[in-house]
Parts: C-alpha cells; structure tokens; sequence
C-alpha cells in the first residue's frame, strides 16, 4: 500500500495550485491575515466530516494519541499560518519572482528538519532527485517573473528574498511536525491516523488565527465571510489537499513527498503550452526537464 503517497500527493499538488490561484484573488480584498484565515475556517466543517466519514462509515476508531500530539500539531499549525502570511506577503513586494524561487527551498529545508526532528534520512538518489527537483522549480520561477540572473542576484537582498526564503523554511517545518503528529497517534490506519491530525491543526488555526484578528483586524473577520462564495472556495480547496497531503506523509517521508509535490509546476508547464498555446522560453524548458527528472529519480529512490 505504500504506492498510494504517489496518486495522493499528485491531487494534494491539483487542489494546491488551485487553492493558490483562488487566494491570490483575495490579496486584493482581504489583508495577509485576512486571506489566510479563510482556508482554516472553511475548512473546519469538511475535516469534521472526514474524520467522521472515517469512524462511523468505515468503523476506523478514533484515536488516542499521546502527550507528543498536541505539541507537533501546535508547531505544524502555527508555522504553516506564518509560512502561508510570508508567501502572500512576497506576493505584494515588487520583486516578488525572487522570493517565489527562494520559498521552493522548501523540499531541501525538509529534509533538513526531518533529519533533525524526526532522525529520517533520505538516501543518496534522493538527495539527487531533491536537488534536481528544487534547482528545476527554482528556475521555472525565475523565468516566470522574467527575472535575469543579474536581478536575481541584486533581488537576494530585498525583502521578497527573505520573505521567501522564510516562507520556505515555515512550511518545512509545518510539514515535519504534522507528519510527527499523525505518527505520534499509532494509529493503525494511515488515513484516520491523517484526517485526526488535519482536524485538530485546522482548529487549533481557526482559533488562533481568529483571536488574532479579533483583536488586531476585526474588520477582517467581517470581510471574511462576506465574501463568502470565494472564502468558502479557498477552505475547501484548502483542506481537500491538506487532507493529501497529510495523508500522504503519513505514508511516506516529507522530503520525497514534497519533491513528488513539486509537479504541480508541470501542470501549470503543460496548460501554458497545450491550452493557453504560449511558447515556453528556454529556462523553462530546462527547468521543466529537470523538474521532471528529479520527480522520476525520487520515485525510483
């Protein structure tokens, strides 16, 4: 069954890069906060459902996790918060193709913190297959923002890098710790094991993000559900691929699911070119050959 974190993390990939293009309507709208908060709280009723689907429809118990749980949720929860706030904010700087590229060091973070926290080592073709893969997406993001290599360079001491750069490593975390906390359950279903865990970081992120703009933007809040109609899109989109990819680094090691993540910029390549009809340039034909073949080295891993 250990095959299923490849079909898994492909959808997670699918409803990733919708969920992104929805939100990134919302910056215009809503503040940072404000458009975070949304794939939290409207995700709240769909995890209920899940993890409730999952005891009384498929009669998997629910879980008892242990003192570990709650603290590798706290840290997944939070940090994804702060990683989601760093990226929409790299989205209003100028140079925002810089801190684009640098936040796909996420996978290599990953499997630095894995290493640390979790003792998970990847082996020597996934180092490789890592490596390929980030240098791939990392150039796809570069050529997007038609960005030279002399305004990459002069871009590393702008905000939109270290918003980057920070959002990348937030995110890492976010997903080492989440992974900590499904294992920590011992719950013999991967997927009950998962939807637990998706369940309580969505709530403790509907509290936590909520108080905060109760008291710093309650203006927000209202903002927040009247627009309702593209709110609710962002949640649900939202927690459908939290749900896959909780699950599937429940199954697998964060370091390889993320690498395997990194095809939804194959599919955003393959709409430009097979729908939208635009010539891709030759940085993104690179990046997107070795994109592709970091993705085939981590599945061979």
């Amino acid at each position: 069954m250990e095959w299923l974190w490849i079909p898994i993390t492909i959808a997670a990939a699918l409803f990733q890069n919708v969920r992104t293009a929805l939100q990134k309507h919302l910056t215009g709208r809503l503040s940072t906060y404000g458009a975070t908060f949304t794939r939290f709280v409207y995700g709240v009723p769909l995890a209920l459902g899940y993890v409730l689907l999952l005891n009384q429809g498929l009669g998997h118990a629910l879980p008892q996790p242990g003192t570990g749980f709650l603290p590798w949720v706290l840290l997944g929860s939070m940090t994804q918060i702060l990683a989601t706030a760093a990226l929409l904010a790299c989205f209003r700087q100028r140079n925002f193709a810089v801190g684009t590229a640098l936040s796909k060091s996420e996978v290599v973070q990953a499997a630095l913190f894995a290493l640390i926290f979790l003792g998970e080592a990847v082996t020597g073709l996934g180092v490789a297959a890592i490596a390929l893969g980030t240098a791939g997406v990392m150039l796809v993001a570069v050529e997007k923002g038609r960005l030279s290599w002399r305004g990459l360079w002069a871009g590393l001491a702008g905000p939109a890098a270290g918003l980057g750069l920070l959002s990348g490593a937030l995110f890492a975390i976010s997903s080492v710790a989440f992974r900590g906390a499904a294992l920590s359950t011992g719950h013999p279903s991967f997927l009950m094991a998962a939807g637990w865990t998706l369940l309580a970081a969505v709530l403790l992120q509907t509290l936590m993000l909520g108080l905060w703009l109760s008291l710093r933007e309650p203006g927000q809040l209202r903002a927040v559900f009247a627009s309702w109609r593209l709110s609710g899109l962002v949640g649900i989109t939202g927690v459908l691929g939290s749900a896959c990819w909780f699950t599937a680094m429940t199954i697998q090691q964060v370091a390889y699911v993320r690498t395997l993540g990194m095809i939804e910029l194959v599919f955003t390549f393959l709409v430009s070119l097979l729908i939208f009809r635009e010539r891709p340039s030759g940085r993104e034909w690179l990046g997107t050959l070795l994109l592709l073949a970091g993705i085939l080295l981590v599945l061979q891993r």
